[in-house]
């Protein structure tokens, strides 16, 4: 099964400068939860963006999309396309997470590669220049799996939502 896993803004802003625009250490936990064990797809530019202390992400498999057919790193795997990444391990039993960015997220929701997601959603804007892609939500069951309040650690409210495509 292929999965979405992203935190959203309300003004669906989702980074700045190929970094992370809020601190939501229980969002954090729940992305690192949810994906531990599993594989995880990003672009490359996501994981160049990933502190080098936390790359690769530990216990995940971790795949990196890019178009440079030259490109390697340590602690990953390469493709040059998503279905290629996609392809490759679909008899694989683990669960496989597209875990961003925009121009990946918008690309697999576009192309219909996703089976679930799993969206936080911030009760928060944030100037942003990167954005999630709008999406045709009568296409998805929806249901809410966490409500979190803004407490000492997490300045913002959320709410993470999972969709199952009908």
């Amino acid at each position: 099964m292929v999965k979405l896993i992203v935190a959203i803004a309300s003004n669906r802003a989702i980074g700045k400068d190929n970094d992370l625009i809020w601190h939501l250490p229980a969002d954090m936990c729940f992305f690192t939860e949810t994906t531990k064990g599993n594989i995880v797809i990003m672009g490359r530019r996501n994981w160049n963006s990933i502190p080098d202390k936390y790359r690769p992400l530990s216990d995940r498999l971790n795949v990196v999309v890019s178009r440079d057919t030259s490109f390697t790193d340590e602690g990953c795997v390469a493709y040059n396309t998503i279905e290629e990444a996609i392809s490759a391990y679909k008899n694989d039993p683990r669960d496989t997470y597209i875990i961003g960015g925009g121009q990946i997220y918008k690309y697999a929701l576009d192309h219909d590669l996703i089976d679930q997601m799993y969206i936080t959603k911030i009760d928060a804007s944030f100037d942003a220049d990167t954005f999630f892609p709008e999406f045709d939500e009568s296409g998805w069951t929806s249901e809410m799996i966490m409500d979190h309040p803004t407490d000492e650690k997490n300045p913002h409210s959320f709410k993470v939502w999972k969709y199952t495509k009908k």
